[in-house]
């Protein structure tokens, strides 16, 4: 679509109604220098109906900042979090809730500030009424805090804590909500250079008692790390959309000291039967921290950063499409079973296309490899393996039993 007034990455992202008109905003962010100076409060909208951009009035804060998110619940987008870079390179979280109003086009007083200071945090919308703040950076570490807003009273609750070890704290990581369960994936974890991870995260959200939720955690793809994706759900799929494998600071340099980091191209799909899939056969950003859903198959992507750190200009419009040979449906259309699962001596693949078959152990050690649909698993041990189908430029995943 129409390029972004400037170029721009570590913006928050998110879609507004004016008069049945959809837009996409984008807030706050980093400019093309990748840089201290660059990180900037500047805010745009742009009209999908006109195809034009917008200059906004600047996110009331009194310095710029990046890795805000982003929600929309009815006439108001909430812009939570974030962090300064001060000219030292002190990093200090954001404790803001600043408050758009969509009809008017102007930003409100702010809301009240989040108790927990807080940063590349994943946020999300349940049930059009509350908005939770899970894990993410705060000053000095990673926290296990959930905190949830209240737009209605503008207040904080307390929701029950993600577990307090680093398969749950993470900065970087993405999610959404749908129904009543909360799903974040990938993110940085503490560690030497702050690994990425490849964790998927799952709380259920007691609808009677929304700050009361039951965590768990599931391993999809243990080849597959994830950092600063987009996240969100289409027909209750769970799509992580763009981002990279290797964690970096602002400046796009890798934790690790290996240089610019480039994006992965991947888009990740989770349906809610438990099958999983990868496609890398798209030109994606990474460095994203939100997504407009203007209507239940249409997304943009607006900024990022592209292959060798070059920052881009682009929005880019993603259409999902139920009955198409192109497009984001083909993971739906090729997803894996595995037949009989529970198993004990061969299990046949039912997918189109051949492709290599590997089998890990659920500490990420590959046990088994082969070429072919039928695959004798008799020499396993009984327990509990991930099968990887790696079919032209897919990956699809599915647990399988060993008994």
């Amino acid at each position: 679509m129409s390029p972004m007034p400037e170029s721009v990455s570590n913006n928050a992202v998110c879609e507004g109604f004016v008069n049945g008109v959809p837009y996409v905003y984008s807030f706050t962010g980093i400019d093309a220098s990748l840089s201290e100076p660059g990180i900037h409060l500047k805010a745009w909208r742009y009209n999908t109906q006109s195809d034009n951009w917008e200059v906004l009035d600047s996110v009331p804060d009194t310095r710029g900042k990046i890795a805000a998110s982003a929600n929309r619940i009815g006439d108001i987008i909430y812009i939570i979090g974030g962090y300064y870079v001060a000219a030292n390179g002190t990093e200090t979280s954001s404790s803001k809730v600043h408050r758009f109003q969509v009809s008017t086009n102007a930003f409100l007083a702010d809301g009240m500030d989040i108790p927990v200071a807080i940063d590349d945090h994943v946020q999300a919308v349940w049930q059009d009424s509350l908005i939770y703040v899970v894990t993410g950076w705060s000053n000095t570490t990673n926290v296990p805090n959930v905190q949830i807003y209240n737009p209605s009273s503008d207040q904080w609750q307390v929701g029950t804590a993600v577990p307090n070890n680093n398969l749950y704290k993470v900065f970087g990581s993405s999610g959404t909500i749908v129904g009543d369960t909360l799903y974040y994936y990938g993110g940085a974890r503490l560690g030497v250079n702050f690994p990425a991870t490849f964790q998927l995260r799952k709380g259920a959200i007691d609808s009677n008692n929304p700050a009361q939720i039951t965590w768990s955690i599931d391993t999809l793809d243990s080849q597959v790390d994830g950092y600063r994706m987009a996240c969100t759900s289409i027909n209750d799929s769970i799509f992580f959309i763009g981002g990279s494998t290797t964690t970096y600071n602002y400046d796009a340099v890798a934790y690790n000291g290996s240089g610019v980091v480039n994006p992965n191209k991947n888009i990740i799909m989770l349906s809610q039967m438990g099958n999983y899939a990868v496609d890398s056969s798209f030109s994606l950003p990474m460095d994203l921290r939100g997504i407009a859903k203007i209507s239940p198959n249409e997304l943009y992507l607006a900024g990022g950063i592209l292959a060798n750190g070059i920052q881009s200009d682009k929005l880019l419009k993603l259409t999902w499409r139920q009955q198409s040979s192109v497009g984001v449906q083909n993971l739906n259309e090729h997803v894996l079973s595995i037949s009989p699962n529970p198993v004990s001596e061969f299990v046949q693949l039912n997918i189109e296309g051949e492709g290599i078959v590997e089998i890990y152990d659920l500490m990420g050690k590959r046990v088994l490899q082969h070429a072919g649909k039928r695959i004798d698993v008799s020499i396993l041990e009984k327990g509990v393996y991930l099968l990887n189908a790696k079919v032209g430029e897919r990956i699809f995943t599915q647990k399988m039993i060993k008994y």
